[in-house]
């Protein structure tokens, strides 16, 4: 076993080399390619947002059924990903890609391939597999290839890349379904995974070092149910079926819960002997634990607003999928192209200055949706979504880069895999948590006589009330986000 010394004299050594000037070119050109395949993965992933009506009607499933392509998908990243910090330590950078790219690209094809829901549902499983692992490869990879001094500028990329993809996801979707049948989803996605394999292939090489990581079997089945069972819980509140549904999902969320804490327990005393699936101490850092709470609770809100929008423009305002897609276009554009420059920005100003207004705007669009009715026009609803996009730039660069930069580099591959984790759960409650909302204040108001789509407006504006009152405590947390203390010596 490693003692914490020899540890951080490896990590210094792989930090020192990979920061040498005579190295710049290759690790610019392995950044470049996780970065391409990581926007690959992410644009799948947001390719069944507008998708799933279409499915529904082609395939002859019910919605509950049909919601199953992204739950198993969610279901599969949440579980994955925990053992992400464990899977980056023991491999190297060239394995771990040619891992995550293979099954997302064997994934791809059985979507493509597949004749009923059940294999799409598999296809989509083996996806996540895939999907799972790029962003903590991709996030570990710039923490230790590029100076403390230019992270900033690094992740506004990486902002780009989870904020152009998610973007142009949906309205690619649209455009596709409206021209060809479903399959054509994951055709089109495809030959891009495959060159961007074969590139990787080719070009990428290993520049982490690796070190020996012993991996604890009973962490790996506590994770699995903790970190799934929560995920899968709070993902069925949406989809309620009106017999047993709120049993069931409430059975598993608690089981879920339960295990949660055996988990955190067992790594606690697992970390003293440096045998942790997912090293706890990162949150021993103020500036990543203040941070991590932040964006989740931005998670939260973003994700849910992402999906009452749809359902308010599609079964509300009645506009096509189509339509819907193309709506939320230019805030994802805006998001990718601000991103780079609040990463310079971060670089050369630290966080509060950037972290503060982004959340008072991001704040602000949600109070403005409160007030969403049935004569709302689209343009409110793509003015908003555009501010949105701005803030969420403004927040999400920084964030990144004042999280992992507050610990120390034998926890980067915990650090990312963790604040992979927190998005999955933050992005899961914030959707069940809202949508539950909206459909019984919906469900309230029908009661009552009120028209179903004046019901169904209302309960949107109940939902954005609690959105943007959860929002409030993004705005407190904003004040207490720290440049690193590194950066102050």
């Amino acid at each position: 076993m490693h003692s914490d010394s020899t540890v951080d004299s490896t990590q210094t050594t792989a930090a020192l080399l990979a920061h040498d000037p005579r190295f710049a070119k290759r690790n610019r050109l392995v950044i470049a390619v996780l970065m391409v395949s990581t926007f690959v993965v992410i644009l799948n992933e947001t390719l069944m947002i507008v998708a799933i009506p279409h499915l529904m009607a082609a395939l002859g499933v019910t919605a509950g059924a049909a919601q199953w392509l992204t739950t198993a998908f969610l279901l599969t990243m949440s579980v994955v990903i925990p053992v992400t910090g464990f899977l980056l330590q023991r491999m190297n950078t060239r394995p771990v890609f040619m891992l995550a790219m293979t099954l997302f690209s064997v994934g791809t094809l059985m979507c493509a391939l597949a004749s009923g829901l059940e294999a799409l549902v598999i296809g989509r499983v083996i996806q996540a597999c895939g999907t799972a692992v790029m962003m903590p490869l991709l996030m570990t990879t710039i923490m230790m290839l590029v100076p403390q001094e230019r992270r900033g500028q690094f992740m506004g990329n990486i902002s780009v890349v989870i904020s152009v993809a998610p973007a142009i996801g949906p309205a690619a979707a649209g455009l596709i379904l409206s021209q060809f049948d479903w399959p054509w989803l994951f055709w089109f996605v495809l030959p891009i995974s495959l060159s961007a394999l074969a590139f990787g292939y080719l070009r990428i090489v290993n520049v982490t070092v690796t070190r020996y990581a012993p991996v604890d079997i009973a962490s790996v089945a506590l994770s699995v149910i903790a970190f799934g069972g929560v995920v899968y819980g709070l993902s069925s509140m949406g989809q309620i079926d009106a017999m047993n549904g709120p049993i069931a999902a409430w059975k598993v969320l608690m089981i879920g819960v339960a295990t949660m804490v055996i988990f955190v327990w067992r790594q606690i005393l697992l970390q003293r002997r440096e045998r942790a699936l997912l090293d706890l101490r990162t949150f021993n850092s103020r500036g990543f634990t203040i941070s991590l709470g932040m964006m989740a609770i931005a998670m939260m809100t973003f994700f849910g607003a992402l999906i009452l929008l749809p359902i308010y423009m599609q079964n509300v305002l009645a506009l096509s999928t189509l339509q819907t897609g193309l709506i939320f276009l230019p805030g994802g554009l805006i998001m990718g192209l601000l991103a780079p420059r609040v990463g310079r920005l971060y670089d050369r100003h630290g966080p509060v200055r950037l972290v503060v207004p982004g959340a008072l705007i991001f704040s602000a669009v949600l109070w403005a949706m409160t007030l969403l009715d049935t004569d709302s026009g689209w343009g409110y609803i793509l003015f908003g979504h555009m501010l949105i996009g701005t803030s969420l730039a403004l927040v999400f660069t920084p964030l990144f880069a004042a999280s992992l930069s507050s610990i120390p580099p034998q926890l980067y591959s915990h650090g990312s895999a963790l604040l992979g984790s927190i998005q999955q759960l933050a992005g899961a409650t914030g959707v069940a948590l809202l949508v539950a909302l909206m459909s019984t204040e919906s469900a309230r108001l029908s009661s009552t006589g009120v028209p179903a789509i004046n019901a169904l407006a209302g309960g949107i504006q109940t939902a954005f009330l609690w959105a943007a009152t959860l929002s409030l405590l993004a705005v407190v947390a904003a004040f207490f986000v720290r440049r690193p203390a590194v950066y102050q010596q």
